[in-house]
């Protein structure tokens, strides 16, 4: 059996398609989670990642929002209105987790569009230099896997941006607007993390969140994805592996159609697998696992009920780990659900099935 390793030595086994000790096993339980499991035996304080053995992940972020005012509108017990830096203004529910309702938006076509992208420029005091003086030599020295986030593309500009149907209506009636808006959003991404980088807080992966996909079928076509959207995909692709690290992608629901094309730009790991929405991990790992760390693919949905998650976890964890290139989680994130002693089972049984 090889010797334990670092959270950063499984991920680079997996990015290299090799065997590690075992496979790396990381989530995403809810805030309301963590409030449960709290009140089941998580120590108060204690990181959960830490006390159970999982692996540890940071993340660098930077702010490429237009920066508009950030305020509240109205507070009550139940629901806090409040307008946010990217100009939406939202409503969250107190004390529960749940989909915001995204009730107005300031960017809501082309001209209004350029005024917002005056506004975001690659300014230094858009990076957290604190945060990272305070923190990243720790990173370094405990092993933790390093991501940095970017922010770009369809599903953060129709979620926090511009509103979900007027931005599929732009993406056929007005490409050239959106692909200017996606092109601005990730290269000034991309410098500000440039001069994290340049200051020698390196990195071992980019990583974004694009929701490509919903139940059984995707927000738009695959024609559609190659013009409007692919170039800056592959732009942020270009760019991780100019400068020796991997590219992760997070895009929930069904993309099948999708996955070749993202596959030939050489992304390199792809996240959730979002069983219930259509997504198959063994036919993933069957068609792409050779060239795609895939991570992910168990299925939320059954982690409240012990003999299904034991099953299901029977069934997909060997095979997912054949060879590496495989990262254990929901495929999505952890709800308020579970209970702390299943999620310290689940954890368990991955560890077991998980070694190599």
């Amino acid at each position: 059996m090889p010797q334990k390793m670092t959270s950063r030595d499984r991920f680079e086994r997996m990015f290299a398609h090799k065997c590690a000790d075992r496979i790396p096993i990381i989530d995403d339980p809810w805030p309301t989670t963590i409030e449960r499991w709290r009140d089941e035996g998580l120590p108060s304080g204690a990181d959960f990642r830490e006390y159970l053995d999982l692996d540890l992940v940071a993340h660098i972020d930077v702010d490429n929002s237009p920066r508009y005012p950030v305020r509240i509108l109205e507070k009550t017990d139940r629901y806090t209105i409040h307008e946010t830096a990217w100009g939406a203004t939202i409503k969250d529910w107190n004390n529960t987790q749940g989909v915001p309702e995204f009730l107005n938006f300031t960017i809501t076509d082309a001209d209004r569009w350029f005024d917002a992208k005056a506004r975001v420029t690659p300014d230094s005091n858009r990076i957290p230099w604190e945060y990272l003086q305070n923190n990243y030599a720790k990173w370094r020295n405990d092993g933790y896997w390093i991501e940095a986030g970017l922010w770009f593309g369809f599903d953060v500009s129709h979620s926090w941006a511009v509103g979900t149907e007027r931005l599929l209506m732009a993406m056929l009636e007005d490409p050239t607007w959106l692909m200017d808006m996606f092109s601005h959003q990730l290269e000034i991404n991309l410098q500000l993390l440039q001069q994290v980088w340049d200051a020698g807080y390196h990195f071992d992966a980019v990583k974004w969140p694009d929701d490509m996909g919903f139940k059984h079928n995707q927000f738009f076509s695959l024609r559609t994805y190659r013009l409007v959207l692919k170039p800056f995909h592959e732009r942020a692709i270009s760019w991780a592996h100019s400068r020796g690290i991997k590219a992760h992608l997070h895009s929930c629901g069904d993309i099948n159609p999708l996955i070749p094309d993202l596959v030939d730009m050489g992304l390199d790991a792809l996240n959730p697998l979002e069983v219930k929405a259509g997504m198959d991990p063994l036919q993933l790992k069957r068609k792409f696992g050779t060239n795609l760390v895939l991570h992910g693919g168990i299925n939320a949905v059954l982690w409240d009920d012990p003999a299904a998650i034991e099953a299901e976890m029977n069934c997909l964890v060997p095979a997912m780990k054949a060879d590496g290139g495989y990262i254990f989680s929901s495929d999505h994130s952890v709800p308020d659900t579970v209970s702390f002693q299943n999620f310290q089972d689940i954890v368990r049984l991955a560890k077991e099935l998980g070694t190599y």
